[in-house]
């Protein structure tokens, strides 16, 4: 009977214990529940979006064309040169017979055809031939997704800004002119800027001429004489920062 006591006694105890420990708690608990609830309701799109390169499930081709025409700005921005491949020679030895450029053109992948293309039109300050990036396709294929992946793959700080909201040429242009000439001043994150303008097709004409007379604008520095040079530096300085335009109407 004693023992039946004793344990009756301490079953009561832990209970009363339990009871009065869950009674001041509810209040603080309501926090991380609230955060919890935000997570399950968070979107799907959201919560497995892809954070590496490896993780995107697009177009292979698109990726490996879009970083490799990022990486060609590495001369440019982090000062980088390129990398001198001996597979030429390699091909050489292996070759039996002198084949012309057209039949080894003939077993070269797309992707190899393609990054060939994009080396080989450099400008004159190593920079690509094409400053501007553009993604086309439905709502909802990976776009956005994949100019924020490469652009950090590639060690760039991406900054994304809408065309569509940006009705005033003006204001497009000092958008721009920011995001590609000012280095991210925010905490330790000293990592050059990557442009990303997203629905460019809902922009006005004049906001496009206005991106496009920058482009042209700063290619025809370099060709310019001392005085209009002086001119073109207060309207901006040379373009040393890719910009990625996407778009679903091309």
């Amino acid at each position: 009977r004693r023992q039946v006591l004793e344990a009756s006694q301490q079953l009561t105890d832990i209970i009363n214990s339990e009871t009065s420990a869950e009674s001041p708690e509810p209040s603080r608990e309501a926090e991380p529940e609230d955060d919890d609830e935000s997570g399950l309701h968070c979107l799907w799109v959201d919560k497995f979006t892809p954070r590496r390169y490896m993780e995107l499930l697009s177009d292979d081709y698109t990726n490996r064309c879009l970083l490799k025409w990022l990486k060609l700005w590495d001369a440019v921005v982090f000062g980088k040169e390129k990398v001198v491949k001996k597979a030429k020679s390699r091909a050489e030895s292996r070759a039996p017979f002198n084949q012309p450029k057209e039949q080894q053109n003939k077993w070269k992948t797309k992707v190899q055809l393609t990054e060939e293309i994009l080396e080989a039109e450099l400008d004159q300050h190593k920079r690509p031939k094409h400053k501007v990036a553009l993604l086309c396709g439905p709502p909802g294929l990976g776009k956005t997704t994949l100019a924020h992946v490469i652009a950090k793959h590639a060690g760039y700080n991406a900054v994304e800004m809408n065309a569509s909201d940006d009705r005033s040429p003006e204001v497009f242009k000092t958008r721009i002119e920011t995001a590609t000439q000012m280095k991210s001043v925010l905490g330790a994150n000293e990592k050059p800027n990557c442009l990303i303008i997203d629905e460019i097709d809902g922009a006005p004409a004049a906001s496009i001429n206005m991106l496009l007379n920058i482009i042209n604008r700063k290619d025809a520095e370099g060709e310019a004489a001392a005085g209009t040079g002086r001119r073109r530096r207060r309207e901006g300085g040379l373009l040393l920062r890719p910009i990625i335009c996407i778009c679903n109407d091309q």
